[in-house]
């Protein structure tokens, strides 16, 4: 049985979740994603169940040890987690969705204490080979609130019965453990070569409930790693020419990129 923990999302592009904890109430969460505390609550870094639990946590992209924070007072006491870059930050009740939310590997970023990460493996061969996120998901488990983490803006569908939706592969946050995902080939010579969307996309099919992201890390990190390769290509720069190339790049109105 998870506790019931109370909370609240504070920011807009770069948002943190905010839990209050009743004494005795605890919290987990991935290791650093913690933001501050106040004093009464106590940290446990464990393997969060065994060196096994540790490892599966390992392959699906988060950290080998697991944090819990437990409100040892005598009053409410708050602790908060921040995402790793900019994006939000989405409550997913597990009860809604009858006890299991799966996500892409690295998206946890804490949940109620009694929430277990499980490994969720794609049903289907041609989803692990050119899905572009691996053979290895998230599965979240349990009867509380976990919160995930997505790049930019979030937008949740809600597919009917055999309704399907088509999406490039890094924009999956989650879906409900009803849905079916797999891979379809884009389809058409010049499509495929030169469409930019590479060659594969991620069929999800209903019943059950999808949260996209408008801006994948993966994106993200590919256009600054471009950026910097353009602006310093057969030229030797130093740190600050490297940040001001970088900065240029991203902001400034040669968008060559």
């Amino acid at each position: 049985m998870a506790d019931i923990i109370d909370y609240k999302i504070i920011g807009d592009d770069m948002q943190l979740v905010e839990i209050e904890l009743d004494p005795g109430e605890g919290v987990r969460a991935e290791a650093g994603a913690m933001m501050y505390m106040e004093d009464g609550i106590e940290m446990q870094t464990t393997t969060g169940g065994g060196f096994f639990k540790g490892l599966k946590r390992m392959f699906v992209g988060e950290s080998f040890f697991i944090t819990n924070f437990i409100n040892s007072g005598s009053g409410k006491k708050h602790v908060a987690f921040g995402a790793p870059y900019p994006g939000k930050v989405i409550p997913i009740d597990l009860i809604k969705f009858g006890g299991e939310f799966i996500c892409q590997k690295d998206s946890y970023l804490c949940s109620a204490a009694g929430i277990d990460i499980e490994i969720a493996f794609t049903k289907k061969i041609g989803a692990g080979l050119f899905g572009g996120e691996g053979f290895i998901l998230e599965r979240l488990i349990g009867d509380g609130l976990a919160f995930v983490h997505a790049g930019g803006m979030i937008i949740e569908k809600n597919l009917l019965p055999g309704e399907s939706l088509r999406v490039d592969t890094g924009c999956v946050v989650g879906f409900s453990n009803t849905i079916d995902y797999d891979i379809q080939f884009v389809g058409g010579f010049k499509n495929a070569l030169f469409g930019g969307e590479g060659i594969f996309l991620t069929r999800l099919t209903g019943p059950g409930t999808v949260y996209l992201q408008s801006l994948p890390f993966s994106r993200l990190a590919d256009r600054i790693y471009s950026a910097a390769r353009f602006k310093n290509q057969g030229e030797t720069k130093g740190i600050d020419g490297i940040g001001g190339s970088l900065l240029g790049g991203l902001f400034g109105g040669d968008n060559k990129w």
